[in-house]
C-alpha cells in the first residue's frame, strides 16, 4: 500500500509515497506524528508542553524539539510584529500553529534520509510534496472552497514546495488577532500560502490571516512567498507570482 490515512492529532493524515510497498517507511513518518501529538498536545495532560503550562516542569528541563519549536514561535512573533502568538490569555502556550507544520517537515526529511523523494504528506490540509506522483506527474494540490469544501476552487502544482490554507470556516474561531482577541476577523474566510516548505508556509498563513484583509499583502511583501486570498463575499484575490502555480 502506498496510500495510507491516519487519525493523529485530532486530524486525518494521508502519505502518498509512491514504490513504497513492502517498507516499514508508513510506519515511522505516522510515528514522526505520534510523537508530536504526545509532547505538544495541550489537550493531553501528560504531554511536554501540559506538565510545563502546569508548572511540573521548568524551562530548562525542557526538550530539544520544544525549544526548538518555542525559538520558532518566539521568531514568528517578532516577525509579524506580534500576529504571530501562541500564549494564551491565561499565560499558558498552546504551540500547535508551529507543530503541525513542524511534523510535516520533519516527516518530509525522514522519507528524503531514507532515499524516498517522491511523496505527499496532507495532515490536516497542509501539505508537502517532494519529487513526482506515482504517473511521473507533478503532484496536483486542490484548494477547497470554504463554502462547499467538496468543491475545488483551484489546483496548483507546489513543485517540492509546502502548501498551508489557515481559515476559521471548519474549526470556528480559532485563528484571532492576538492584539485584539474579542474582536472577530472580517473579510477573508480562507487564505492559502505556498511556501518553500510547510512549515513557512504554515506559519506565515496563519498570521496573515489574524491580519485580516491585510493578510494578503502582508504575504506579497514576502520573497519565496505567495497566497490565494478568499472572502465571506465569495470573491478572491492572489498575489502576484501565485499564477505561476496554477495549473491551466
Amino acid at each position: 500500500m502506498t496510500v495510507e490515512t491516519r487519525i493523529i492529532m485530532g486530524m486525518p493524515i494521508t502519505l502518498d509515497i509512491p514504490n513504497s510497498e513492502g517498507a516499514d517507511i508508513h510506519e515511522r513518518v505516522f510515528d514522526v506524528f505520534n510523537d508530536a501529538d504526545k509532547r505538544f498536545s495541550p489537550f493531553r495532560p501528560d504531554s511536554e508542553v501540559s506538565r510545563f503550562n502546569s508548572g511540573e516542569i521548568d524551562a530548562p528541563a525542557l526538550s530539544s524539539q520544544m525549544h526548538d519549536v518555542l525559538k520558532i514561535a518566539h521568531d514568528m512573533q517578532e516577525i509579524t510584529d506580534g500576529y504571530f502568538d501562541i500564549r494564551r490569555e491565561d499565560g499558558t502556550i498552546d504551540p500547535s500553529g508551529v507543530v503541525k507544520g513542524w511534523a510535516i517537515l520533519g516527516a518530509a526529511r525522514l522519507l528524503e534520509r531514507d532515499g524516498f523523494g517522491n511523496f505527499c504528506i496532507d495532515a490536516g490540509g497542509d501539505i508537502q510534496v517532494g519529487g513526482r506522483d506515482a504517473r511521473d506527474r507533478e503532484w496536483s494540490i486542490g484548494i477547497r472552497n470554504p463554502f462547499d469544501p467538496r468543491q475545488i476552487v483551484k489546483a496548483i502544482a507546489p513543485r517540492g514546495q509546502g502548501v498551508a490554507t489557515s481559515g476559521n470556516y471548519v474549526r470556528g474561531d480559532h485563528i484571532y488577532d492576538p492584539h485584539d482577541r474579542a474582536a472577530r476577523i472580517e473579510g477573508p474566510v480562507s487564505i492559502t500560502v505556498i511556501g518553500h516548505d510547510v512549515l513557512v508556509a504554515d506559519l506565515h498563513a496563519t498570521a496573515a490571516f489574524a491580519m485580516g484583509e491585510q493578510g494578503i499583502y502582508y504575504i506579497e511583501a514576502l520573497d519565496g512567498l505567495e497566497a490565494y486570498q478568499i472572502h465571506q463575499d465569495g470573491t478572491a484575490v492572489q498575489t502576484t507570482g501565485f499564477k505561476e502555480f496554477v495549473f491551466s
